[in-house]
C-alpha cells in the first residue's frame, strides 16, 4: 500500500462519491459489484498500488458514498463515472469492474464511449442476468443468466429487501464464494454490504439484472482480460463468450479448487493480481 486517501468528489445531483486512492503510476481505476465497496478490492489495493495508481470507488449509496437523489440505476451509475473520470482529469485509464462493475463499465462506453479509456478488465459478469422469454437452456448457460425469467428475479429481489441483517445477508451471498470462505470473512462481507440500504439495493438489482449488453460488448475492441470462475453464479461459458467478442480480449478462467468463485479476486487474491500484472504489462 502506497501514499493511501480516502478522498470524496461532489457529483452534479449534489450526492458524494467516495474512493480511495494509492499509489504512483499508471491509472487504474476499479469499480465493485452491486452492494460491494471499494473495501472488496482491498487485496487488490495493497498489491497493486506498488506500481499504478489505483482508484476503488464506492457508488451512489454504497460504502461511505452518499445518495439523496436516488439514482439506483446502472445508467446514473455511468453518469457517475463519468464525472468522477472528468472531475480528476483522468485519461488513458484501465477500467476493472467485478459484477455488477462491468455493467456500469459497459453502460459508460454505450453512453460516452472511450475516449478516455486505454484497457478493460471484466471480472465475472453475465451479458444478460435474466433469460429473455423464447432463450433456450443453451442460450441461458452462453450468455451466464442466474435466473431463467423475470418470476426468479422478482423471487430474488424481494429476498434482498427483506435480508436487513447481516446472518439474512450471510446466508443471500454464501453462494457466491467457495466453501472455504470463513464465516469471520462472510460476516465482514455482509457487514460492508449492509452499509447500502437493503430496499436501494433491490431497486438496483432488478434495473441491472434486466439490461442486455450483448450488443455493446460486441463492439469493443478495446484490450481486455476476461476473468471466471467455473463455481460462479454466472456461467464460465459466459465469459467465453464476451472474450470471443473481441479480437483483443483475453480470458482467464479460476478452476472450482483454485478460489474459482464469483469472487476469485478475492479468494485467490494473489493468482488474479497475477493475472492482472501480466495483463497490464503486456498491453502497455
Amino acid at each position: 500500500m502506497s501514499n493511501e486517501s480516502r478522498q470524496t468528489i461532489t457529483l452534479a445531483s449534489g450526492d458524494e462519491l467516495s474512493f480511495i486512492k494509492a499509489g504512483d503510476g499508471p491509472t487504474l481505476v476499479m469499480l465493485p459489484g452491486w452492494s460491494q465497496s471499494a473495501e472488496g478490492w482491498r487485496r487488490q489495493i495493497d498489491d497493486l498500488s506498488a506500481d499504478y495508481t489505483v482508484y476503488a470507488l464506492d457508488l451512489r449509496g454504497h460504502g461511505e458514498s452518499s445518495n439523496a437523489s436516488g439514482g439506483y440505476r446502472i445508467a446514473r451509475l455511468a453518469t457517475d463515472l463519468q464525472e468522477f473520470l472528468q472531475e480528476l482529469g483522468l485519461d488513458n485509464v484501465t477500467l476493472m469492474g467485478h459484477s455488477m462493475g462491468c455493467s456500469v463499465i459497459w453502460a459508460y462506453l454505450d453512453h460516452y464511449g472511450s475516449g478516455r479509456i486505454d484497457r478493460l478488465i471484466l471480472v465475472d459478469q453475465a451479458p444478460m442476468v435474466t433469460g429473455k422469454p423464447g432463450w433456450s437452456d443453451e442460450d441461458k448457460v452462453t450468455y451466464g443468466c442466474l435466473f431463467p425469467d423475470t418470476a426468479a428475479l422478482e423471487g430474488f429481489v424481494t429476498a434482498v429487501a427483506a435480508s436487513d441483517t447481516v446472518d439474512a445477508h450471510k446466508e443471500l451471498i454464501r453462494g457466491m464464494f467457495t466453501s472455504g470462505i470463513s464465516e469471520e470473512e462472510l460476516e465482514s462481507i455482509a457487514v460492508e454490504n449492509l452499509k447500502m440500504p437493503r430496499q436501494a439495493a433491490a431497486d438496483l438489482l432488478w434495473d441491472h439484472s434486466l439490461l442486455d449488453w450483448r450488443d455493446i460488448i460486441q463492439g469493443i475492441d478495446l484490450p481486455t482480460l476476461v476473468v471466471g470462475s467455473e463455481a460462479s453464479i454466472f456461467s464460465a461459458d459466459s465469459q467465453r463468450w464476451i472474450a470471443e467478442q473481441n479480437p483483443n480480449a483475453t480470458v482467464v478462467i479460476f478452476g472450482a479448487d483454485d478460489g474459482g468463485s464469483h469472487f476469485m479476486f478475492y479468494e485467490n487474491a494473489d493468482r488474479f493480481n497475477g493475472h492482472v500484472r501480466g495483463f497490464l504489462e503486456t498491453s502497455a
